[in-house]
């Protein structure tokens, strides 16, 4: 089956929530999806990075964990009943004409071959990676106490955890963790942190009741441990060569994933800061029948959020159903209206 080519209305590049919602949106279009994603599962960073971490800006749900958010969008799309190439990474993305219409055949590094009438960019940031901190001896911690993601909570139970960066996934595993952990410190170099406000008034209020130590304004500065790579101390300095030593048995670093976009940026398409610029009405890139939707479509005024993608994955459906059925008449109808085909 890897030499076949497999024929569908839409290619799907991503299983990220944005990617699976498109699916949904897609399916209600009357138009068949193939998923295809680099990685062994579905749900993309929700899953690979944090499938228990909190998330608190999805419509109708005060919060949900990042794991249940994947199963639910799964439980969403199965009457759609996509196709999922998964575990491979697409090298590229060739348009071709038909008697039908300009078409587009997509490569994998398995081997398979997919001709689509359009195709949608979900792939979040890419191929994605932790940024270190530059901490001499750090690799002799790594995986066993310095983490750069948290998939299960109870790992730190009874633990003294330092928490270091001051973006949404710092102060998320802040709130998350001191129902848990023995104790969290939250390292940064400055008091104001870089996520939601109600976020921040949170974690002010769990400072003021004594579960979170902010140690600011510091940075890590270096760490002592045993051989076997298990953490005593955290060090961090101010910008004045200030020290405290802070006793601990696990660093959660927390500053970022390091960006690739891979072979997207050889497919012709306009990037600004390894991103694709699209249309913000249709989602549409500068290559015909190519959409990108989430984390890695760019356009003025764009908010990485979970909940613009999947407005995204809707225009970029609606925007993709007259090349999938030129010429038949559409009337736009609610979901309450025209319930869910197959369901």
């Amino acid at each position: 089956m890897a030499n076949e080519t497999q024929i569908t209305d839409v290619a799907i590049i991503g299983a990220g929530p944005v990617g699976l919602f498109a699916v949904f949106e897609c399916g209600m279009l009357k138009m068949n999806c193939h998923v295809i994603d680099a990685l062994e599962q579905v749900g993309g960073q929700c899953v690979a990075l944090y499938p228990e971490k909190p998330i608190y800006d999805i419509p109708a749900w005060p919060t949900i964990d990042a794991l249940s958010l994947i199963e639910k969008l799964e439980e969403q799309i199965h009457p759609f009943q996509p196709t999922f190439h998964l575990d491979q990474r697409v090298e590229k993305l060739t348009p071709h004409r038909t008697s039908g219409g300009e078409r587009w055949l997509i490569e994998t590094s398995a081997g398979t071959k997919i001709d689509a009438r359009a195709v949608i960019i979900a792939a979040g940031v890419g191929a994605f990676g932790p940024n270190r901190p530059p901490l001499d001896g750090l690799e002799r911690f790594e995986g066993k106490s310095v983490f750069y993601l948290v998939k299960r909570r109870e790992d730190f139970r009874g633990k003294r955890v330092v928490i270091a960066g001051g973006g949404d996934s710092a102060v998320d595993w802040a709130l998350s963790l001191p129902e848990v952990a023995e104790k969290v410190y939250v390292v940064h170099r400055r008091p104001k942190f870089r996520a939601a406000p109600e976020s921040c008034a949170r974690l002010d209020q769990l400072v003021k009741d004594g579960k979170v130590e902010l140690v600011v304004p510091y940075q890590l500065a270096r760490l002592e441990g045993t051989a076997g790579g298990a953490l005593t101390h955290v060090f961090v300095a101010t910008l004045d060569g200030e020290e405290r030593a802070i006793e601990a048995d696990v660093l959660l670093p927390f500053f970022g994933l390091a960006m690739n976009i891979g072979p997207i940026a050889e497919w012709g398409l306009d990037l600004e800061n390894r991103h694709i610029l699209v249309d913000p009405a249709t989602a549409q890139t500068n290559l015909p029948g190519v959409f990108a939707i989430g984390d890695i479509a760019h356009y003025r005024n764009k908010l990485k959020l979970i909940l613009c993608g999947f407005s995204e994955a809707a225009m970029a459906a609606h925007a993709i159903r007259p090349l999938v059925h030129p010429g038949e008449a559409y009337h736009f109808e609610y979901s309450t209206t025209s319930g869910v085909p197959g369901a």
